[in-house]
């Protein structure tokens, strides 16, 4: 029990009694029963073991470089470093990529800031036409 100082039955300094259920100890020990669970409780991952092959490169792997088409601010289309026209983009990036099915392939695309929208679209549209239909941006931050 604890004692109560002050209140309406005596004076200033009167002690009575406090009926109230003094929770510290009860807090003590439920925090106490908190960090025991915390520490016995097996954790929750499960390993699996996996035989990955190395992270060095074989001796049959070359990079290639990457593809890609760039479109100039006064609409000249350029692939990588070859001029191209729309009519002929997909003929020419066939011939640049070199593989068996171009149109399996990424095709990147790197535009300059001041292209207008429909240059941009219209060398998209011509890729899906040619049937080229994975197509990434390049973006640069300045």
């Amino acid at each position: 029990m604890a004692a109560k100082l002050g209140g309406k039955t005596g004076g200033k300094y009167a002690i009575g009694q406090n009926s109230d259920i003094n929770v510290t100890p009860f807090v003590d020990i439920m925090l106490v029963l908190l960090i025991i669970f915390m520490v016995t409780i097996p954790p929750a991952t499960i390993a699996i073991k996996i035989d990955l092959p190395p992270a060095t490169p074989s001796a049959g792997d070359k990079t290639k470089k990457p593809k890609y088409i760039s479109i100039q601010k006064d609409g000249q289309i350029l692939i990588v470093d070859h001029p191209t026209t729309l009519a002929t983009l997909g003929d020419d990036l066939a011939g640049a990529l070199g593989v068996a099915d171009p149109r399996n392939e990424t095709i990147l695309i790197r535009a300059d800031r001041e292209v207008h929208y429909n240059d941009f679209m219209a060398v998209v549209n011509r890729l899906q036409t040619d049937g080229y239909y994975k197509v990434a941006l390049i973006t640069e931050n300045l």
